[in-house]
């Protein structure tokens, strides 16, 4: 078992992706710990007298007063970017040109023969950055996979500012002010892209089969799998054979991502709004259905991972046109 990781692990190709991996968590485990100090420290100093002209007990300004006493000896709390910056940067520059150098002598160069039309190799693979694109490929058709969902991350990203209402954690780390923004993009960048990554290179192996970590990858090796759509499915389990014609896909496919994105979005909006959370009046309803959509949308791919994999479901919406 080792040995086939070991082997995979070291291949000159994922030698960076296995450091890639080692500092996202480092810097993941980092900004957590980083957090939760802060959240401490905010929490102490709720309690704290108020100071002369101040605002009241555990405010954001107190409190980054508070986490940073070195201010209150007199330091300045602005320093210019050059030379305290850019003088940091070209020293890590430096470095890392350094250690690509050492880099290079050890290990080669990852290249091979050249190309062959009549010789693909097998697996095929993407650069690291494009692995997590193509192994949505095996749960989406191409167009969705490639075009739509990188669409909706970059779109997503981009009006994250506009949809932010929250004031808190700006200039400063921490967790208790900001969990659900901070859970969301944990979960979109840890699960739904680094881990995409890490099954792409360790776990996606000749014919872009899936094999466990470990497992030795065998090009010979048959898998049967026969997966249906959304409507079968239900006809299978419900025996109502009818709906099995393409009519009746269509239309339950229609119904299923109607209901998916509107009880989603609707339902936790009437118990915000019967808990009567701040959020709801500061967000609004337009800035609230943005959020609700792109969440969902975020969230349609580990379900459509889980369908595929447990319940062998391919597509929930089929037309002549496209799938989904």
């Amino acid at each position: 078992m080792w040995h086939n990781i070991f082997k995979i692990a070291s291949k000159p190709d994922n030698i960076p992706i296995v450091g890639m991996l080692l500092l996202v968590f480092f810097f993941w485990f980092l900004s957590f710990w980083a957090a939760f100090k802060n959240d401490r420290i905010r929490r102490a100093a709720a309690g704290r007298p108020r100071p002369e002209g101040g605002k009241s007990k555990g405010d954001v300004v107190d409190v980054i007063d508070f986490m940073y006493p070195e201010e209150e000896q007199g330091l300045p709390k602005k320093v210019s970017c050059w030379p305290h910056l850019v003088k940091l940067e070209f020293v890590c520059a430096i470095a890392v040109m350094a250690l690509l150098m050492f880099w290079s002598i050890p290990i080669d160069a990852p290249l091979e023969e050249p190309s062959d039309s009549t010789l693909t190799p097998n697996p095929s693979k993407a650069p690291w950055y494009f692995l997590g694109l193509q192994d949505m490929l095996v749960y989406f058709d191409p167009w969705i996979a490639g075009v739509l969902l990188p669409t909706f991350i970059i779109v997503g990203l981009m009006v994250i500012p506009y949809v932010d209402v929250n004031p808190k954690g700006n200039g400063y780390y921490t967790f208790a002010e900001r969990p659900f923004a901070i859970l969301v993009y944990w979960f979109g960048f840890f699960v739904l892209w680094v881990l995409e990554i890490v099954i792409g290179t360790f776990c996606r192996g000749p014919g872009w089969m899936f094999f466990w970590p470990g497992q030795e990858w065998d090009p010979h090796r048959v898998v049967a799998e026969v997966n249906i759509n959304w409507n079968e499915f239900l006809a299978n389990i419900s025996g109502i054979t009818a709906l099995k014609t393409e009519t009746a896909g269509l239309l339950l496919g229609i119904v299923t991502i109607l209901a998916y994105f509107g009880l989603g979005t609707a339902l936790p909006y009437l118990w915000l709004k019967r808990q009567e959370a701040p959020i709801i009046h500061r967000l609004g309803l337009i800035r609230y259905g943005v959020v609700g959509f792109f969440f969902w949308t975020m969230m349609a791919l580990p379900i459509k991972i889980v369908l595929r994999l447990m319940f062998s479901i391919k597509y929930i919406l089929v037309t002549p046109w496209f799938n989904i």
